[in-house]
């Protein structure tokens, strides 16, 4: 936005003195410059780095704990690919009962009796465990869901991402129109002051009368209104602002940047719709989802076939360490699953059913993304000529505004008329700033739709 607005201009053809610059210029009552905190000067690029850092915003902090999550989960179902190794050492003092164990010994001499009852008796076994899978391809599948889920985690969390930018952006943007409302109000104000000034030299001439100078000053009162409204939206958006990008909200804020009308890149349904297939982060993680979805299905499948493994120790076992000698064991097993209750059945009518939740979601997100473009297209042409027409009747305005105020002082017309002017300017005024601002959201809504928000903002 230009920093001369038509107000401003219009202030220096009516000869506006100093005094009416310093009322209109001054703080809010109780005001103390010297008490208030440096500003924090911040352009819309920093807000983003500031929203992306790593205490930023709490929906990025948790999209990243959620990939971290991700990464947790994959190396799970890794773990069952991989080699097992135990290693333990036991030292235990016992007795037994043999006949418990079925161990029943009749002596073949009448006074000779085996006892039943044994111990005490000390061993001791230290040993090494190894297993390792050989075919599972149940755990294989799992394993190549939880990376697809890995790959889902990541993409969700650049669209998080993306979405806080966005979210900054559209508040940046709100916060740069409550700014330029403010200035508005406050050259409407001066402006306000200078009429008031003008009607009462009239009236003090004879030209003019007691009800003008009234109107002029109802007008000055609904100036005084306007920017104290205009204050508050500003404070109320810089603190939206500075909640989103994580700055400290006693933090005073000064934007460096400008709502002005930059062009955007021409650009088709059908180039918008291929640019976002191919950089919407959501739609990568939706994707994504769905393949892990049906990874998973296939693991359940895949548990109603034999899976074989290797297993093996070796360790030295005795009464004592002393006399204790190496023994070990390795085999292979071939489990075949038959029967369960119907437990795999389950799981697989489960995963399946997951399956198709994702296809839906997966359809529904695509239609999504397109009627997104669709309306961030419709919008950007249709703001961008509403900003077209807005500043055409700003500029007429401002012409009428001055015509009336030359008339008035030439006594060929009422205060009234100035005042309608000067209503009509004030209108004018408000609808090009809510046209730039819209100009400019549907830059940043079409940059969201089409996955290249952060190009944009950059």
């Amino acid at each position: 936005m230009k920093k001369k607005t038509a107000t401003s201009l219009l202030i220096a053809l009516l000869g506006c003195g100093p005094g009416g610059a310093q009322a209109g210029s001054q703080a809010g009552p109780g005001r103390d410059s010297q008490t208030e905190p440096e500003p924090v000067r911040l352009s819309l690029r920093q807000a983003v780095d500031l929203a992306l850092a790593p205490a930023g915003s709490a929906r990025v902090q948790l999209a990243g704990e959620a990939v971290r999550q991700a990464h947790s989960q994959s190396a799970l179902a890794r773990a069952a690919l991989l080699p097992g190794l135990d290693a333990g050492m036991v030292q235990q003092n016992q007795t037994r009962n043999l006949e418990a164990f079925g161990i029943g010994l009749v002596s073949p001499a009448p006074n000779l009796a085996f006892p039943t009852f044994v111990g005490p008796f000390s061993t001791f076994d230290a040993r090494v465990s190894a297993r390792q899978s050989l075919l599972d391809l149940g755990a294989i599948r799992r394993f190549q869901a939880s990376r697809a889920g890995l790959d889902s985690a990541e993409a969700e969390r650049q669209s998080v991402e993306d979405q806080a930018v966005g979210e900054v952006a559209r508040l940046y943007l709100g916060a740069l129109r409550a700014q330029a409302l403010l200035d508005e109000a406050k050259a409407n104000l001066k402006l306000s002051e200078a009429l008031l000034e003008l009607a009462a030299g009239q009236k003090d001439a004879g030209t003019g009368t007691g009800i003008e100078v009234t109107r002029a000053r109802v007008q000055l009162a609904d100036s005084r209104q306007r920017r104290l409204v205009a204050e508050n939206e500003l404070s109320r958006a810089h603190l939206q602002l500075a909640r989103a990008a994580g700055i400290d909200l006693g933090a005073r804020l000064e934007l460096t940047d400008r709502m002005d009308l930059i062009p955007a890149q021409p650009m088709d349904l059908a180039q918008a719709l291929s640019r976002a297939w191919d950089s919407r982060c959501d739609w990568k993680a939706r994707q994504a989802r769905l393949q892990s979805a049906r990874l998973s299905h296939r693991a359940t499948r895949a548990e109603s076939l034999p899976t074989v493994g290797l297993f093996g120790d070796y360790g030295s076992i005795g009464l004592s360490v002393d006399n204790s000698v190496p023994t070990r064991t390795y085999g292979l097993t071939v489990r075949i699953p038959l029967w369960d209750g119907g437990a795999r059945a389950a799981r697989r009518a489960q995963s399946l059913s997951q399956v198709r939740q994702e296809e839906v979601r997966t359809a529904d997100l695509r239609a999504e993304i397109e009627l997104e473009v669709r309306l961030a297209l419709d919008s950007l042409r249709s703001s961008g000529e509403q900003v077209r027409v807005a500043q055409e009747g700003l500029s007429l305005a401002v012409n009428e505004l001055e015509q009336a105020r030359r008339r008035y002082q030439a006594g060929v017309s009422t205060g009234l008329e100035v005042t309608d002017a000067q209503t009509r300017m004030e209108r004018a005024q408000g609808n090009r700033i809510s046209a730039l601002f819209q100009y400019n959201v549907a830059r940043i809504q079409l940059a969201i739709a089409t996955g290249t928000v952060r190009e944009t903002i950059q």
